[in-house]
């Protein structure tokens, strides 16, 4: 078998043992190669309890730009004897396998249709250092070393990494440089490099940035004029809020007085920090949670509250694997019904879908000032592929200048001229009534804030003819969040076509790449990326403009299609599934089959029809 060779177009898959200290190796190793101008897209799968179970990191490196999965490995470096056969079964053939040789390996334990590079790792750092925990923690940078010399990685940009990570302490840059020269001493003289696969200097990283989305959900909120965070940690949210906490120490301190102009509560719970959230809201302050799908269980009953009594509340959800405790540490799109209806009775919820890190920061913002000008909770839906894996994306932009939006807030000035108040009351028909904070004015304005019926002035009411006005304007104010709230974005392809694809999410980079390569194999599909519920009109008109429309998401139920249905009343048949939800992020290989294979099933499907753009409005 021929040995796989590529340049700058490949992925190499780390199998350690948590607790180890890999993963801070191994993200050395993808920001040297992005450091070197060459797109990285890595992704740590980690274990969600003890130390010692087997973890993960996969690094696809990609100068034309692609960041989703693209399946398949190229380089195993294999470090876990627990997962070795697993880890090596996954090789595609021609691939390389690099693990560490102090002790002999049977032949049993290697395939003949790849290439096997064995390096004494633990040898060379017991005959070097003489402390356990630095024996382990610098076998990471010596293997790290010894690839940078098979993949031709220029060592001066790894020690510019550790310039950077240590700087002020010098002992440990020191030790980090020795230890990657011990790496590179050895590979250069016994490993026969380079192997046939190349990092080469590039300049496609350009003005790109290298964040988590949890990271940019937070300065999101911060640039968004969030002020009240409360949380209960999760997995993988927490970050969200001791992000937050680390930007406002920076942007929310009164230079003059030092005092704090936010506040940030670890709840005892995820109720309790809902209550929070919606009491804080409810007193003018913008206000979030950051949770997951089981911490919006419990959140339920108060986002009902938020809802019926019309209360702005932002939740960022960081999706991970379920039911129950599901796969903590795994990603999923698989709250979408939970969010969009959460609560008892009829309700009905915003939700945004960003694709990444930029539109985490952005979106979050949007989030703000979503709920205040619809009165009502939003969730921004990101997950764990984006939240706590770092990815490139465009820089964050703001607006010099940009007010918030607080929705229809009345003034005491205005209720001192005695404009008409009532709490509930829709007075220009876009099911928007009007507020009032508190304090607003001694003797107007006031109002009994509760979550059960009442008539457009907030009197208390069980008549029929009172809550039919209540609940259909709601539904009238869901409809005019349509055209308020992140509008889709439309993909044609180059010919005319009867396929479309619907997706959103963290499905968008291996989306991306996975319609390049149905285009290069004569497959044309329009694509619409979702970015929000509810539904724009724009949505119902790409099905309508197609025959067969393929629904992309990462979960068992397909809760994105059934939404659709439930929402647009399409034609179940039109909507095919597309599938992917065993915790790892979907694949460009994945989609690119399961389309592939729908399309040979049913080749009408060719067939040319108009392009969807021109039958949108």
């Amino acid at each position: 078998m021929k040995p796989i060779e590529a340049v700058n177009d490949f992925v190499v898959k780390f199998a350690n043992v948590n607790g180890s200290g890999s993963a801070s190796a191994n993200e050395l190793f993808a920001k040297a190669i992005l450091r070197m101008g060459v797109p990285v897209s890595p992704r740590n799968i980690f274990p969600s309890n003890i130390q010692g179970l087997p973890t993960w990191y996969e690094v696809r490196v990609s100068e034309a730009g692609w960041l989703g999965r693209r399946g398949g490995i190229d380089m195993m470096v294999a470090m876990n004897p627990q997962t070795w056969d697993a880890d090596v079964a996954e090789l595609e053939p021609g691939g390389y396998l690099f693990y560490d040789s102090t002790r002999p390996l049977p032949p049993s334990k290697f395939r003949p249709d790849i290439s096997v590079i064995g390096m004494p790792l633990t040898e060379i750092c017991n005959a070097v250092y003489s402390d356990p925990r630095q024996r382990q923690l610098f076998k990471n940078i010596v293997y790290v070393g010894a690839l940078s010399v098979l993949l031709e990685i220029e060592p001066q940009v790894i020690e510019k990494l550790f310039g950077e990570q240590y700087r002020g302490k010098e002992k440990l840059l020191a030790s980090n440089v020795q230890a990657l020269h011990l790496g590179r001493d050895f590979a250069s003289e016994h490993l026969k490099p380079p192997i046939g696969l190349h990092v080469r200097r590039a300049d496609k990283v350009r003005d790109g940035i290298f964040v988590d989305g949890n990271s940019a959900a937070a300065l999101g909120c911060v640039y968004g004029g969030a002020t009240v965070a409360a949380w209960y940690p999760i997995t993988p949210s927490s970050s969200v809020a001791e992000a937050f906490q680390k930007y406002c120490a920076k942007f929310r301190v009164d230079p003059a007085t030092g005092q704090n102009r936010y506040a940030i509560v670890q709840a005892e719970d995820e109720i309790a920090s809902i209550g929070m959230v919606v009491g804080a809201g409810w007193n003018g302050a913008r206000a979030f949670t950051a949770t997951s799908g089981p911490g919006v269980s419990l959140m339920t009953e108060f986002i009902g509250l938020a809802y019926f009594a019309e209360i702005p509340v932002t939740i960022i959800n960081v999706q991970r694997g379920g039911p129950s405790t599901g796969m903590p540490t795994r990603t999923q799109q698989a709250d979408v019904l939970a969010c969009a209806y959460a609560s008892h009775g009829d309700t009905k919820h915003i939700l945004l879908f960003p694709e990444d890190p930029h539109e985490c920061f952005e979106h979050s913002a949007a989030a703000l000032d979503l709920a205040d000008r619809l009165q009502t909770p939003v969730f921004v839906m990101t997950d764990l592929d984006i939240g706590m894996n770092q990815r490139l994306c465009r820089p964050f932009a703001w607006e010099e200048g940009r007010g918030f939006d607080r929705g229809k807030v009345m003034t005491a000035d205005e209720l001192e001229a005695g404009k008409d108040f009532g709490r509930y009351k829709d007075v220009d028909g876009d099911g928007i009534p009007w507020r009032t904070l508190p304090g607003t004015h001694p003797t107007r304005g006031s109002y009994f804030t509760r979550g059960t019926t009442r008539d457009p002035y907030a009197r208390y009411s069980e008549r029929g003819p009172d809550y039919l006005y209540n609940v259909e304007r709601l539904l009238r104010k869901f409809r005019t969040a349509a055209d308020l709230v992140p509008q889709p974005v439309v993909r044609t392809a180059a010919a005319p076509t009867r396929l479309g694809v619907l997706y959103f999410g963290s499905t968008s980079p291996a989306m991306a790449e996975a319609l390049d390569v149905l285009t290069a194999q004569g497959v044309q599909v329009d694509a619409m990326r979702l970015r929000a519920f509810p539904f724009p009109d724009s949505v119902a008109a790409f099905i309508a403009a197609h025959d067969q429309v393929f629904v992309v998401e990462q979960n068992r139920d397909a809760q994105m299609r059934t939404l659709l249905v439930n929402e647009l009343e399409i034609d179940p048949a039109r909507l095919v599934k597309v599938l992917h939800y065993d915790g790892t992020p979907i694949t460009a290989r994945f989609i690119t089959s399961a389309i592939l294979r729908h399309v040979q099933a049913t080749p009408a499907t060719r067939m040319p029809a108009r392009h969807a753009t021109e039958l949108q409005p």
